[in-house]
């Protein structure tokens, strides 16, 4: 790839995605509300400077977008699966055809390296890919009766309107990771996106839009509202909204599981993450360098899979210590449009508050700084979002520790013993989402990877915990949230699960053998 300059024609690159200044917060595809809620300005943390502002939906746009998209879905879950799919599959290559400016407005509006923005453009093509071979196999099951004359089998039935809260760090391939699946499975979507990256989400419900009316699918069946808190607590109370994916910290997914719950509705969690690369004696360190740098400081530390803690053994800890510190001296750390540049800003001066708290947290608790942090100002950093990687010696009792931080902060904690030990620290945290372990023994891998090893829902053997193929399913266990999205057989949480029994006898035998003469 070109090296692509650090300035960009962002008014280009808008008008390239259909984005005009001062854009309504509503949407129901071809049609766009003129909201007249809150001014949300998306402000980049690459420059401190402002995009564009978009008008917030109220209750009101909202209450219009889901009757439009109740009548959506009577029509959309009668068109069959496959032709749902090569709907997709057109999105898929719309989205092709415009990678370049949308990973740009990724990378400008959320702060992520421009390879990591187009990166996060590649996950949309390719779960749409899986969505579309998908659309052939939603299968059920077919099984026998004890009672003659009966046929028992299951079918999968599209749930209906599927509400999607988003996070700003993935702001485009979560939400596609929900809906290229929902869609092939029947269902129509609701996005509520992060009112901090409101313009990625218009440009994919503009281009999803110019895909949609080519094919004459029924308005309402990709809507998009923008708004705050408020606003998604009005979409978790919605009886209206059977399922409920929503991405975000751990306290934001108790608030909508709690609510969600309570109406006996479904929820789809991705929660926070405090994830562990444990390294042993026997690990190749030429590869466990990379791969906790880059899962450490890899979108400044703003991925729910990012690298928070590396348990090494206590024999090769001052070694292991040693190469970080080096690496992290050779980090770069500027305008992440820059592909010369490591490290870009985090998403907004909150961040760089809770990242310098919980750096003289670790020190209150009784841990040593090995790689100092700091918010770097002058030239380039005018934005005030750019911050220095950091490594702590820590214990994985102190409470920060336990705590996720969402910046660019690395814990060393030392161990001794064997694999179950540094695995019995791994687990001892609430959140349970991506781990690692690096090691060449088979038996400290399986080890690793058996019901009594790594408690997540991601467990790596010699790869880092930050990234994930669109084949498998992504998703953690406790404080995580236990959902699961993408891959595998993720698809069953967006239908519903039904029963059938057959009888094509002359005779009505009852279950387990119950008489009922009349």
């Amino acid at each position: 790839m070109e090296d692509v300059k650090a300035t960009i024609d962002v008014q280009g690159i808008l008008s390239k995605l259909g984005i005009e200044s001062l854009n309504n917060g509503a949407s129901t595809g071809a049609l766009w509300m003129e909201t007249n809620g809150e001014t949300i300005v998306s402000y980049s943390p690459v420059d401190g400077k402002a995009i564009a502002s978009v008008q917030a939906a109220t209750p009101e746009h909202y209450e219009q977008v889901i009757q439009t998209a109740q009548k959506a879905f009577v029509e959309w879950r009668q068109i069959p699966a496959p032709k749902r799919g090569e709907i997709v599959r057109q999105l898929a290559e719309k989205i092709r055809e415009y990678k370049q400016p949308l990973g740009e407005l990724v990378s400008y509006e959320m702060g992520k390296s421009l390879q990591e923005g187009l990166g996060e453009v590649q996950e949309m093509i390719d779960i749409c890919d899986f969505a579309v071979g998908l659309s052939r196999q939603l299968y059920g099951l077919t099984m026998h009766s004890e009672r003659p004359g009966h046929r028992m089998y299951e079918q999968y039935h599209p749930l209906g309107i599927v509400g999607i809260i988003s996070a700003f760090n993935f702001p485009v391939a979560v939400w596609n990771w929900n809906t290229a699946l929902a869609w092939v499975c029947g269902d129509v979507c609701v996005w509520k996106p992060s009112e901090k990256t409101p313009l990625t989400a218009i440009a994919c419900q503009k281009l999803t839009q110019e895909v949609f009316a080519a094919n004459d699918v029924p308005e309402g069946v990709s809507n998009l509202v923008i708004g705050g808190a408020d606003l998604g607590k009005v979409m978790t109370e919605d009886t209206r909204v059977p399922l409920i994916s929503a991405t975000g910290s751990t306290r934001m997914g108790k608030s909508v599981a709690a609510t969600v719950g309570a109406r006996l509705g479904k929820s789809l969690l991705e929660l926070g993450g405090n994830n562990a690369i444990i390294i042993t004696p026997n690990a190749d360190l030429k590869m466990v360098i990379p791969g906790a740098v880059f899962g450490a400081v890899g979108t400044a530390g703003q991925r729910c899979t990012s690298t928070r803690r590396l348990i090494i053994h206590d024999s090769i800890y001052e070694q292991v210590k040693a190469a970080l510190v080096k690496a992290y001296g050779q980090l770069k750390i500027g305008n992440p449009l820059d592909q010369n540049n490591h490290v870009g800003p985090l998403i907004d001066t909150m961040a760089v508050e809770m990242y310098e708290s919980a750096l003289k947290k670790v020190v209150e608790e009784g841990g040593n700084i090995v790689v100092p942090g700091k918010v770097l100002t002058g030239e380039g950093y005018e934005s005030g979002c750019y911050v220095q990687p950091a490594i702590a010696e820590a214990n994985n009792n102190f409470s920060i520790v336990q705590h996720e931080t969402f910046a660019p902060i690395l814990y060393l904690i030392k161990y001794s013993g064997d694999i179950h030990d540094a695995i019995a620290i791994q687990n001892g945290v609430p959140q349970g989402l991506s781990s690692a372990v690096m090691t060449s023994n088979l038996k400290e891998a399986e080890a690793f990877l058996s019901c009594a090893g790594s408690d997540c829902g991601i467990a790596n053997v010699n790869i880092g915990t930050s990234g994930a193929e669109i084949g498998g399913a992504f998703g953690g266990e406790k404080e995580t949230g236990g959902g699961r999205e993408s891959g595998s057989d993720a698809w069953k949480v967006y239908m519903r699960r039904q029963t059938n029994t057959i009888n094509y006898s002359d005779s009505l035998p009852l279950a387990q053998g119950i008489k009922f003469e009349l």
